[in-house]
């Protein structure tokens, strides 16, 4: 039985960590698990960790383990801390002698792609075989490159296999909001399911569900969505940057939304973007500076 199914042990904690629940994921009680998932389920754990800024814990922890994936998802941790060439080096050691490997694959992926490598990410992610998280992974890659034509391609594929997994459903959300069109409001569906459920809801399909009432024209849904998730985490950088665009669109003054996101991301992309852009500016308005004769 695939333990990632409906019927699987590892459904719910695997789950629990692509809805953003990642506390729940590292308080799951795994007691109960099979010998054979103990290990897939203490990589999902770290990875949790990682997003909740405990690297530095996840290190430690797989220090001087011999297993691949433990390897992988330390090497995931090293990069979360600005430790870039340890952890390509790390991760290039692995494709070349474990890129069978699922976990292997995903990390290493998900490095690869962070350091600017996206063609090795991606053909390091093209050797998996029935893996849903790869398939999520390869989706965002082709959606960063604007190539929305193989990341609906990709996530055809999946549900051909997938059936109905959130993860298949999250891709095809993804997809349908770079697509628009009425794709928002198939995509608003998904994740307005996640974020208004207790169960499921949190700070990321929150910041989801208003990225598609933005597009649909719902501002102050949007808006009142956004707050919501910044109220459960206060320094959660995609809350902040895109009540920042909103506040800009409804024509209120940015500032202090612009000055949080400075202080809970200073590398954010989207103030990467807005600098790259205003340094642009500011050379070609020099070009049409006015001169003034004697």
């Amino acid at each position: 039985m695939d333990p990632y199914s409906a019927e699987g042990e590892l459904v719910n904690i695997h789950n629990h960590f692509h809805q953003g629940q990642y506390q729940e994921v590292v308080d799951f009680d795994t007691s109960a698990f099979s010998a054979e998932n103990a290990l897939p389920a203490r990589v999902l754990a770290h990875r949790a960790r990682i997003a909740l800024g405990q690297a530095d814990d996840v290190i430690a922890d797989v220090q001087g383990e011999s297993d691949p994936e433990l390897a992988a998802v330390g090497a995931l941790a090293q990069f979360s801390l600005g430790k870039t060439d340890e952890a390509v080096k790390t991760i290039e050691e692995l494709a070349s002698s474990a890129g069978d490997n699922a976990v292997v694959q995903v990390m290493g992926g998900t490095v690869l792609q962070a350091a600017g490598r996206s063609e090795e990410a991606l053909a390091l992610l093209s050797q998996h075989s029935g893996n849903l998280d790869a398939v999520a992974l390869i989706t965002q890659i082709h959606l960063e490159q604007n190539r929305t034509d193989l990341a609906l391609k990709e996530v055809r594929a999946a549900r051909s296999w997938g059936q109905d997994s959130l993860l298949v459903n999250l891709a095809e959300s993804w997809v349908g909001v770079r697509v628009g069109g009425d794709k928002y409001q198939q995509s608003f569906y998904v994740f307005e399911e996640l974020a208004q459920a207790p169960a499921t809801s949190s700070t990321l399909s929150l910041a989801s569900q208003a990225v598609c009432e933005l597009h649909l024209g719902r501002v102050e849904e949007a808006q009142s969505a956004l707050e919501l998730a910044i109220q459960k985490e206060p320094e959660y950088a995609e809350a902040i940057a895109n009540l920042l665009v909103l506040t800009v669109v409804i024509g209120k003054d940015p500032t202090d939304l612009k000055a949080a996101l400075q202080k809970a991301a200073p590398s954010h992309p989207f103030l990467t973007d807005l600098e790259e852009k205003s340094a642009l500016f500011d050379k070609a308005a020099a070009k049409y500076s006015p001169k003034v004769s004697a």
